[in-house]
């Protein structure tokens, strides 16, 4: 079987999404939490768009008040998978779109030590049976890429997906090599709508913009 993996970076081509990603950045745009959910969700739905053009397509007669209209859809059955708690407005965008995909949720956090490291905990999966199905996995920030990699693994309990696209609004090279790495699948892709350089000591990403969880739904108690 030949492999089928790529990367995309969305903010390589002027578009619409720069508006939706400089206001996400913005410290001040960002105290308006319902904008910032709603920015993300714009984010999913552009993604969502551009994931669409990678699947098979069948031409299908529809029938209108007026005649016969042929036209091409996909057959996919998708699973959109959501990193909790800062994957849900990424992942509600693209269920805008693909709105009769099954949900998945699973938690993966990091678990700090008193020295300040830190280790990745999963600790809660619900997902539907992913044999053969197309499976899209939503984490706005990939920073080390250790969450999204172990939120891979969980859910593979649930079957070996067609094929899986990871799905970050901001990637850091480092997660998406650490990604490129680590993960086993033949057939996935990467999605991302800005790739930034640097991670900081603590593995937050810079420029980056902040606590994706923190800032859709309010500070986490520590």
């Amino acid at each position: 079987m030949s492999s089928n993996i790529g990367i995309n970076i969305l903010s390589e081509n002027n578009t619409i999404l720069s508006k939706f990603m400089s206001e996400i950045r913005d410290e001040k745009i960002q105290l308006d939490r319902m904008r910032f959910r709603r920015n993300m969700e714009r984010v999913g739905e552009i993604m969502a768009y551009e994931i669409s053009k990678t699947f098979e397509y069948q031409t299908k007669e529809i029938t209108t008040p007026l005649g016969i209209a042929n036209l091409n859809l996909f057959d996919e059955q998708i699973v959109i998978a959501s990193i909790l708690r800062a994957g849900l407005p990424l992942q509600q965008g693209m269920t805008n779109f693909f709105d009769d995909a099954d949900y998945a949720f699973v938690s993966a956090y990091r678990k700090y030590s008193k020295d300040g490291s830190f280790s990745i905990k999963v600790e809660y999966l619900n997902c539907p049976p992913l044999e053969n199905k197309t499976l899209i996995i939503c984490d706005p920030m990939l920073a080390t890429g250790s969450s999204m990699v172990l939120s891979y693994r969980a859910l593979l309990e649930k079957g070996i997906p067609k094929h899986t696209h990871f799905a970050t609004v901001i990637a850091s090279r480092e997660g998406l090599a650490y990604v490129r790495k680590n993960v086993c699948a033949k057939d996935y892709t990467l999605w991302a709508a800005a790739v930034d350089n640097e991670l900081t000591v603590k593995s937050f990403i810079i420029p980056g913009l902040g606590d994706a969880g923190d800032l859709a739904f309010g500070n986490k108690e520590h």
